[in-house]
């Protein structure tokens, strides 16, 4: 008879593949979808919203919305030392979580997720007195915001057009830019190796779907080569467009 608190059969049933990202969304008993990542010594679950353990700190969907409520009432708050082992709890939780909504191809969950790591990132920045601490959240920015843009891009591709994709990464590298400004690290922008990605997926799209230059990359060679006429020409499509 089969010990009902082994997963041995499951276990059996999806082998671990090394250097392969195995995830996968189930439903359980309760008609509730979990996701599930394979690890080498088992198998990780997560809830597929809000924070991936299901925990609800201080009543709040997760530590971070906690956090902003205590900022919002007091502008100056410092993180205290309880604060920064459950901000790093909540970093590693929705990396994991992250990761595996990319490898499903789940975009736009995978860019939530993004978004709520590059909040905590903020909080840290803003209300740390700790800059090696700070510090060792903030040199992961710019690989969050690679999973963020590249996610976005794939999802606007899905729900939108290519054109659009490709405008989100555009929007994206220069988002990354500002960042290694920030860093005063300007000149090792173009030879970063996740700048280079996003620039690889964004030809790869165009060379794809046969998108020349989209209108907002329109926009900006008009502007530089002062031709007013033709760029208000084209903010009037990208307005349109909008609508």
């Amino acid at each position: 008879m089969e010990n009902p608190e082994h997963i041995d059969s499951i276990l059996n049933d999806w082998p671990f593949e090394n250097g392969h990202l195995s995830a996968r969304i189930v439903t359980g008993d309760d008609g509730r979808d979990v996701v599930q990542m394979r690890i080498e010594m088992g198998l990780m679950q997560m809830e597929v919203d809000g924070r991936p353990d299901g925990g609800e700190p201080f009543g709040f969907v997760t530590y971070a919305d906690y956090l902003q409520q205590r900022i919002d009432e007091d502008p100056d708050y410092i993180l205290t030392d309880g604060d920064c082992t459950e901000i790093d709890r909540e970093f590693i939780q929705f990396y994991h979580r992250r990761i595996c909504w990319l490898g499903l191809r789940e975009y736009q969950r995978a860019v939530r997720d993004a978004d709520q790591t590059l909040l905590l990132m903020d909080i840290c920045r803003d209300h740390s007195d700790d800059d090696e601490w700070i510090d060792s959240h903030e040199q992961f920015r710019p690989f969050v915001l690679f999973h963020r843009i590249q996610a976005a891009a794939l999802a606007t591709l899905t729900d939108l057009t290519p054109e659009r994709a490709i405008e989100v990464i555009n929007l994206g590298l220069e988002e990354m830019r500002e960042v290694f400004t920030e860093f005063e690290l300007e000149d090792e922008y173009d030879n970063d190796e996740l700048v280079k990605r996003l620039i690889e997926l964004r030809e790869q799209l165009r060379s794809q779907y046969e998108v020349g230059q989209t209108l907002q990359e329109q926009l900006s060679e008009a502007v530089a080569q002062e031709e007013y006429e033709r760029a208000a020409q084209i903010r009037d499509r990208i307005s349109k467009r909008e609508r």
